[in-house]
């Protein structure tokens, strides 16, 4: 039961370390109160307490273990003045409706509002006063029932204080784990800290790889563009072979063509120089005789009709030498060509085109110009009656020795180390990609 204007009150599930029952002190307690009427409580507020707005004061039944088990209370009223050092008298009024009507003990306590007790009186009861009780006052009886009773509260004391020592123990437990607690909260802090400095470095390295994979991105479009160029390459150098390939084998039919027609000159030439050897006998023999001047003078007139063929025939072999020396200078833009295509292709990831291996002895699309110093020599071989260069166009003596004709004839020539091969020295440029050929083979 309770005060049925008022709250319920604040209460605790057990006693708390730091109750002291001194600091309220109830004063004028009746051994027994008759009941059907008011009882006035009185009490002192020592300054080892400071009251507050939900301190109470409730009867308890002798027995109690919690603060929870009050049979009924009334809210204590705040003193005017609550910062002075003397006590303070207090006192509330319970009305007879509310109070108990069995004859068990009773008595008053005063918790605060953190259901913590802070004062608690003798035992009383509820009932009538008899003439017994009084005639008890003065009888050994009561000393007896006050020793009784003065030696139950020393045992509820002492039970008491065994509860104190172990909630002290317990809350000593509570302080450790509280101390624990806070350890646990500093580390938690920490880990939070070094969470949220972790997540920075994480943001870091999201962005870090995120511009990582767009450097990516852009090598990949770069890459892709450099393999389409390489493949462009790749395909002007294989364009550029198929029409090198060609121009050889064109080059080749016409310096065949070019061999056959100056082989055929050199023939013509031969028997030019045999028909004028024997014009000259012919005219040797006139002039011994000193008779037909008139057949002499014709004679003479077939040998300027012979220089003059010989000179159409020198003028048609040079026309020949130009063509030939306009297609050495394709073939040399061709091969240059192919020499950059090949250095394009070089790059790295790029599969260069395989080069066929010439066969032993032979060059990649043969020699275009070998058949020059081979025809020069022959021609040589031709005239060497006439003891005249082929080259300069030198006319030498019948009675010089043939090894110093040769050897004329050689200084105008440049021979490949490789296959002996001869130039003139007037077609360096042919020698030397006579000499590339072969590198082209050895590479």
């Amino acid at each position: 039961m309770m005060d049925e204007t008022s709250d319920e009150p604040p209460t605790s599930a057990v006693f708390l370390d730091n109750c002291h029952f001194s600091q309220v002190i109830f004063n004028n307690v009746e051994k027994f109160y008759v009941p059907g009427g008011d009882v006035t409580c009185h009490y002192t507020l020592t300054q080892n307490i400071i009251p507050r707005g939900k301190d109470w004061v409730g009867i308890f039944r002798v027995g109690w273990k919690t603060t929870r088990e009050y049979y009924t209370f009334m809210w204590a009223p705040v003193p005017s003045d609550t910062h002075g050092d003397s006590s303070v008298q207090q006192q509330i009024q319970f009305k007879a409706y509310y109070l108990p009507k069995d004859d068990e003990y009773y008595q008053f306590c005063y918790v605060d509002q953190d259901g913590v007790v802070r004062g608690a009186s003798v035992p009383f009861q509820f009932r009538a006063e008899t003439e017994d009780d009084i005639l008890v006052v003065t009888t050994q009886g009561e000393v007896e029932e006050l020793e009784l009773q003065n030696k139950t509260l020393c045992q509820e004391n002492e039970e008491l204080k065994a509860s104190c020592a172990r909630l002290q123990k317990q809350n000593l437990g509570l302080q450790e784990e509280l101390q624990k607690t806070q350890e646990l909260q500093n580390s938690l802090e920490s880990l939070r800290s070094k969470t949220e400095t972790l997540e920075l470095e994480l943001n870091s390295l999201r962005k870090e790889n995120k511009h990582l994979k767009e450097l990516d991105d852009c090598r990949e479009a770069e890459l892709s563009q450099l393999k389409e160029q390489v493949q462009n390459v790749t395909s002007e150098k294989e364009h550029l072979e198929a029409r090198l390939k060609t121009t050889m084998d064109q080059l080749q039919s016409l310096v065949l063509n070019y061999e056959k027609e100056v082989e055929k000159l050199s023939q013509m030439v031969h028997d030019k120089t045999e028909q004028l050897e024997r014009l000259k006998e012919e005219n040797q023999q006139l002039c011994v005789a000193g008779t037909h001047q008139q057949q002499n003078q014709d004679l003479m007139q077939e040998l300027e009709e012979q220089k003059r063929l010989f000179q159409i025939l020198q003028a048609k072999k040079n026309e020949t030498d130009e063509e030939n020396q306009k297609l050495k200078e394709e073939n040399d833009e061709l091969l240059r060509h192919l020499t950059q295509a090949e250095e394009v292709s070089s790059f790295p990831g790029v599969s260069q085109a395989p080069i066929p291996v010439p066969e032993a002895g032979g060059l990649l699309f043969g020699n275009p110009y070998c058949a020059a110093g081979a025809n020069l020599r022959a021609g040589a071989g031709d005239e060497a009656s006439l003891r005249k260069c082929p080259i300069c166009n030198d006319v030498f003596p019948e009675e010089i020795e043939t090894t110093q004709y040769e050897a004329h004839v050689q200084n105008h020539l440049l021979e490949c180390p490789l296959c002996q091969e001869s130039f003139e020295n007037s077609d360096k440029q042919v020698f030397d990609d006579h000499i590339l050929c072969h590198r082209l083979e050895e590479a």
